[in-house]
């Protein structure tokens, strides 16, 4: 499939398992793809694969806490004649703990990545798009911002916040044809992932075991959903939130 052949997409967290997933798929439909990510070696490992795989992709790297940063990165991708016909804001931070092991700048940190973030790249983008005539946001939620798991309320709450945002989002904006969608992925085996596993002393078939569908998802299990909601096949989805779970309701 070439779905996207000729688009330009920004993906925001690029360098992590989802993230890298997600721009590796686009690219595969014909996208350039901007992986942006703070980790410049980590998006520029992405990069080289891509184009290894015959895929455009550029890196680029800012501060998504600062949104003077954002607004100076949208100025110059789209000040080189580039459109942005998708916008994934995958980037995210996770602050484990109950709300007694939480220090105020854990809850002030996880919301600056995962809510205002979130709030600092549309604002920049959204008048791109309504020039161009229209575009697609994707949100990265979680399965966790809907049926929250203990001892992770900065995370939970910030990625319900997620939801809660992409449904508003699309209701403001439908009628300038930018669509907002959102996943909400259950767990998924990623590097971070794994290596929290190698940490905890749980095994990956402990966490198979609790999904209904056998086993928990792949990077690239997500990445489809992410292109399918950002293709001209979603058309009439706007304001939804996926859940991408294998029926499993909480971890």
């Amino acid at each position: 499939m070439e779905r996207f052949r000729g688009k330009s997409i920004v993906v925001t967290g690029a360098a992590g398992g989802i993230g890298a997933a997600i721009c590796q798929r686009f690219a595969s439909e014909g996208a350039l793809v901007c992986v942006a990510d703070a980790d410049i070696a980590g998006a520029e490992s992405v990069a080289r694969k891509i184009r290894a795989a015959g895929g455009q992709a550029e890196v680029r790297t800012f501060d998504l806490t600062n949104p003077a940063a954002i607004r100076s990165f949208v100025r110059g991708w789209t000040g080189a004649r580039r459109r942005i016909d998708v916008l994934c804001n995958n980037a995210g931070l996770m602050s484990r703990g109950a709300l007694m092991e939480l220090t105020a700048e854990d809850w002030q940190q996880s919301f600056a990545v995962n809510v205002d973030a979130l709030f600092h790249m549309c604002q920049a983008v959204i008048p791109v798009m309504q020039d161009q005539g229209g575009g697609a946001i994707i949100n990265t939620a979680s399965q966790w911002g809907i049926h929250p798991a203990p001892g992770h309320i900065a995370y939970n709450t910030t990625k319900a916040a997620v939801v809660a945002f992409t449904q508003n989002l699309a209701r403001d904006y439908a009628p300038d044809n930018i669509r907002v969608n959102g996943v909400a992925p259950g767990e998924i085996r990623t590097p971070m992932l794994e290596s929290n596993l190698a940490r905890s002393g749980r095994r990956l078939d402990d966490l198979n075991a609790l999904v209904p569908f056998g086993r928990i998802g792949e990077p690239d299990e997500v990445a489809a959903l992410v292109a399918f909601l950002a293709s001209d096949e979603a058309q009439y989805l706007c304001g939804s939130v996926v859940e991408i779970t294998g029926a499993q309701a909480v971890a």
